[in-house]
C-alpha cells in the first residue's frame, strides 16, 4: 500500500486562536506554500511583505470572510513556507511563483490586496496573466524602478550587501526592529510577536527576509519589465489604502500610484503605521467594504 506523505505540516507554535484558519499547503516545482482559503463570495488575494507572512491579514480575513473568499499566502521562506532547493528568493522568482499559485490553483475574478511587496509581485502576476484580475487594492507599496530613489538606495545598498544581509540574519532586524517601529497605534503582544520570531527561529530562515532588502534597486530589470507592462492593468479599478505614519512609503509613492492607476479612489488611514493590516485591522477591512459598495452602486459588478 502506497501512502502520501502530506505536502505541509502546520507546526504546533501557531496558536490557533490567533490564527484560527485551516492551514494548506501547496507543492509548486519544490517549494512547499502554505495558504489560508477562508470565507465564499469575490476572491480577495492578500499579498504580504518583508518580514511578515499571512498572519498578518489575520484580523482582516476574520472581518471580512463573511463577504469574501479570503486566500493569503506566504512567500517561500517567510512564515510555514519553504523554499526548494536552489529557489534565490529574488523578486522575479516569488513573482513567478505567485503566477504557479495562481494556475495551480485555477484561480480567476480576483482583487488583489497587494501590501509591500506584495504591490509589484502581484501585478507582476496580473500582467501575465491578463483578465485574471478585475480590481486592486495596493497598501503602501510601489510598481516601479527605485533606482535613483535617495533613501531606497541607500537602505538597498546598505542591508543589501553581503555585511546587512549578514546582520539581518543574525540578529533578526527586520522581526526585532521593524515590525514593531512601523506600529503606530498599537503595540503588538509578546503572543503575536511569537508568531514572527518563531518564523524566522534561525539564519537561515531569516535568509528570505535578508534577500529583498538588495532587491529594492537589485531587481531593476524585474521592475522595468513591471512598467512596460502596466498598461494591462493600470485601467482597472483600484483603491489605495494608505497609512500616513509610513516612514518608509511616503506621500510620493502613494501620488505616482494615483498617476498610474488613474480610476482610483484614495483611503488614507490617519495614524497608522506600515502594517496597517494590524496596525488598523478594522479601519483597513471598512476601507475595502466601503469601495466595493461604492463600485456596486456606480452600476458596476461588484457583488
Amino acid at each position: 500500500m502506497t501512502t502520501t506523505q502530506p505536502v505541509g505540516e502546520r507546526p504546533a507554535w501557531v496558536d490557533d486562536e490567533l490564527f484560527p484558519f485551516e492551514s494548506r499547503f501547496v507543492e509548486l516545482d519544490g517549494n512547499v506554500v502554505h495558504y489560508v482559503d477562508e470565507g465564499s463570495g469575490p476572491i480577495l488575494l492578500m499579498l504580504h511583505g518583508n518580514p511578515v507572512w499571512s498572519f498578518v491579514y489575520r484580523e482582516v480575513i476574520i472581518a471580512l470572510r463573511d463577504q469574501f473568499r479570503c486566500i493569503a499566502l506566504d512567500l517561500p521562506g517567510f512564515g510555514l513556507s519553504t523554499g526548494a532547493p536552489g529557489y534565490r528568493y529574488l523578486a522575479k522568482d516569488h513573482a513567478d511563483l505567485l503566477v504557479s499559485f495562481l494556475d495551480r490553483l485555477e484561480l480567476s475574478q480576483l482583487t488583489l490586496v497587494g501590501h509591500n511587496w506584495g504591490g509589484p509581485l502581484g501585478l507582476y502576476a496580473a500582467e501575465q496573466r491578463p483578465g485574471t484580475f478585475e480590481r486592486l487594492v495596493l497598501v503602501n507599496t510601489w510598481a516601479w524602478p527605485l533606482n535613483g530613489d535617495l533613501s531606497s538606495e541607500v537602505f538597498s545598498r546598505g542591508m543589501g550587501n553581503a555585511v546587512g544581509r549578514e546582520l539581518i540574519k543574525r540578529f533578526n532586524l527586520m522581526v526585532n526592529y521593524f515590525i514593531p517601529s512601523a506600529h503606530k497605534r498599537r503595540k503588538l503582544s509578546d503572543a503575536e510577536m511569537a508568531h514572527y520570531h518563531q518564523a524566522a527561529p534561525t539564519p537561515i530562515r531569516r535568509h528570505a527576509g535578508a534577500v529583498l532588502p538588495g532587491q529594492l534597486v537589485g531587481a531593476r530589470a524585474f521592475f522595468t519589465a513591471l512598467v512596460d507592462q502596466i498598461s494591462t492593468v493600470k485601467d482597472l479599478p483600484t483603491l489605495i489604502l494608505w497609512a500616513d505614519k509610513d516612514p518608509i512609503f511616503t506621500d510620493k509613492y502613494r501620488e505616482r500610484l494615483e498617476t498610474t492607476f488613474p480610476d482610483h479612489t484614495t483611503t488614507v488611514l490617519q495614524g497608522v503605521g506600515h502594517f496597517l493590516q494590524s496596525d488598523a485591522p478594522d479601519e483597513f477591512s471598512l476601507a475595502i467594504e466601503t469601495w466595493w459598495a461604492e463600485l456596486a452602486g456606480d452600476g458596476g459588478t461588484a457583488s
